[in-house]
């Protein structure tokens, strides 16, 4: 199995009963589509591969170690550099990651870049559907995102 394939088959495992909270959406479809947007502008496999699990330390039952032997040192650094502490509040939480990946090298960078990207391409698209009313996904509301 190729390292895209072992990325693609955690990935899809890891976010299995997973929906994305303002459309409902397979979740899935989003690191997918984070992982596309990295192979469009010709990024090695192994930052590819980052975009596909680049949730799975946040969001899943899945750890690092486990990460690490199934993909990889290369791999797993570039996951570790965007993934949030959600143990922080919110706000520190944030300034922490804008930290971490303004440090990080040019493939941490590119994998923040690509998730922001295909976050406010479903979001504008979302917004068409349902108006003003997407601020209401938004736990902070209009004012505080």
């Amino acid at each position: 199995m190729t390292l895209y394939e072992t990325a693609l088959k955690i990935a899809a495992t890891a976010h299995r009963e997973q929906v994305r909270k303002h459309d409902g959406s397979p979740y899935i479809v989003h690191p997918v589509m984070v992982a596309r947007i990295l192979e469009q502008y010709g990024f090695e496999e192994k930052v590819v591969a980052a975009g596909l699990v680049h949730d799975v330390l946040e969001d899943s039952d899945i750890d690092e170690a486990e990460l690490r032997k199934k993909l990889g040192d290369a791999v797993v650094d570039t996951v570790t550099k965007v993934s949030e502490n959600t143990d922080l509040a919110w706000e520190d939480r944030k300034e922490a990651y804008a930290k971490e990946v303004a440090a990080g090298s040019d493939e941490v960078k590119a994998v923040s870049v690509a998730d922001k990207i295909h976050n406010a391409q479903n979001l504008i698209a979302h917004a068409k559907v349902v108006g003003s009313d997407i601020w209401k996904n938004f736990n902070r509301g209009k004012d505080l995102v």
